[in-house]
């Protein structure tokens, strides 16, 4: 008996049963359909982070205030400091303070590195609902307060309109500059007929003197559903972020390091450190979010590894056992095989081809199932289509392992046999 008659005839036996091998399939189908799923929507997921949360662009970082971390249980008991590290100590007073407009204007006015562009800005709440006549959007709009220099520091680009200007930002009038979302949601027919019309924010009319271009969103980041007025305006609101933010850009990614150590001295002076204190504000390079989401999301690769290999390991013991009673089903079709010259390692031979095609059926429906569940991130994230190739490959190697260790036992136990026993069992 050839490997090929081997082959042959453990794939007949599998389209023979048909009904054992959907099941054996579908179990080992949605182990590997949830990894390869929750690795494809990660990959997308990172896709969107990279492309959504460096907004502010590769030659630009911001500035914003230091907050106070939690201290659990007891320790150093002294009022005035806590230790941030072994052999340092800051106080607290220079912990947890918001950066006051007088801060920040007196960075923006006296940092002088190169043509940088230096801007202000302040969040408010997040989830406006922003209305025009009868339409509205939906209660997720960001409204901002900025000064003229927000939308270049902060990678946007007009595509209507103009910008703030000197009379919006001194007399903090209610203007505003919508992104393409609101726009959209607005003014769906074209969203241009969207300048010089007054809109609802939180109720108080504006007029929109500005549209932004598309700048895509990520989960967590909505770029578009944005409302930027003057600084000086989103003060009337409550619910606004403690502290004011700082952008700086400069010409080329070169500028980079020394334009943050400019930025570290003219912050120091605005928030009038001696040099025994330590800086109580941090410095972002544009892609530390991303970084610090995609490092978020690998944990959880990790994870879904695991999972994945437990269920893995569960697929395994069922085919097993599945494999085990197809051995005593066919105890008389292994003594007639060996009646006739089949050799020990024949009858082994068709019981791990079988385990292990039943096993590759099951992977590869599972990846197929998996790829397609995944990519349903990358249709709501507008990220093109994703396949985690290496993890494709993995998930077959891993498969093709698990039908040989689910399939040694039966075939080993098959070919033990003894052939007359095998012809007179009932």
């Amino acid at each position: 008996m050839t490997i090929q008659d081997s082959f042959s005839l453990a794939w007949r036996t599998i389209k023979s049963n048909k009904l054992r091998t959907s099941i054996t399939v579908a179990i080992i189908a949605f182990g590997i359909m949830a990894l390869i799923g929750i690795i494809t929507a990660i990959s997308a997921m990172n896709q969107s982070l990279k492309e959504n949360f460096s907004f502010m662009g590769a030659n630009a970082f911001s500035v914003r205030y230091k907050e106070m971390n939690t201290r659990m249980g007891g320790g150093n008991n002294d009022e005035e400091f806590t230790k941030i590290k072994k052999g340092q100590k800051e106080k607290k007073s220079n912990l947890d303070k918001p950066i006051k407009i007088e801060e920040a204007t007196y960075f923006k006015e006296n940092f002088g590195f190169g043509r940088a562009q230096v801007s202000i800005s302040r969040r408010g709440s997040g989830n406006n609902e922003v209305n025009y006549k009868e339409k509205k959007t939906n209660p997720q709009v960001t409204l901002w307060g900025a000064d003229e220099n927000y939308i270049d520091v902060s990678g946007f680009q007009l595509a209507a309109g103009r910008n703030l200007n000197a009379v919006d930002l001194n007399t903090g009038r209610n203007v505003c500059i919508i992104g393409s979302n609101v726009a959209a949601k607005l003014f769906p027919n074209k969203p241009e007929n969207s300048i010089d019309k007054v809109i609802l924010v939180q109720g108080k009319p504006y007029r929109v003197i500005g549209l932004l271009k598309e700048k895509g969103s990520s989960a967590m980041m909505r770029m578009d559903d944005i409302v930027v007025t003057s600084v000086k305006n989103i003060r009337q609101y409550s619910n606004l972020s403690p502290s004011y933010n700082i952008g700086v850009m400069v010409n080329n990614v070169t500028e980079l390091e020394p334009a943050i150590g400019e930025s570290t001295e003219q912050m120091r002076k605005a928030r009038r450190l001696i040099p025994s204190e330590q800086d109580n504000f941090v410095i972002d390079k544009s892609d530390k979010f991303a970084e610090m989401f995609i490092g978020f999301l690998a944990g959880i690769s990790g994870a879904a590894g695991a999972i994945g290999m437990i269920n893995l390991i569960g697929a395994a013991i069922g085919l097993m056992n599945i494999m085990l009673v197809a051995v005593n089903e066919r105890t008389r079709e292994v003594g007639l095989i060996k009646a006739i010259g089949g050799k020990r390692k024949d009858i082994r031979l068709q019981f791990l081809f079988e385990s292990v095609l039943i096993s590759l059926l099951g992977a590869v429906f599972g990846i197929l199932l998996g790829v397609l569940v995944g990519n349903i991130f990358s249709i709501v994230l507008n990220t093109g289509f994703v396949i985690p190739w290496m993890w494709v490959i993995i998930g077959i190697v891993i498969c093709s392992f698990v039908g040989l260790a689910a399939g040694i036992y039966p075939a080993m136990k098959a070919s033990a046999l003894n052939p007359i026993d095998a012809l007179r069992y009932e």
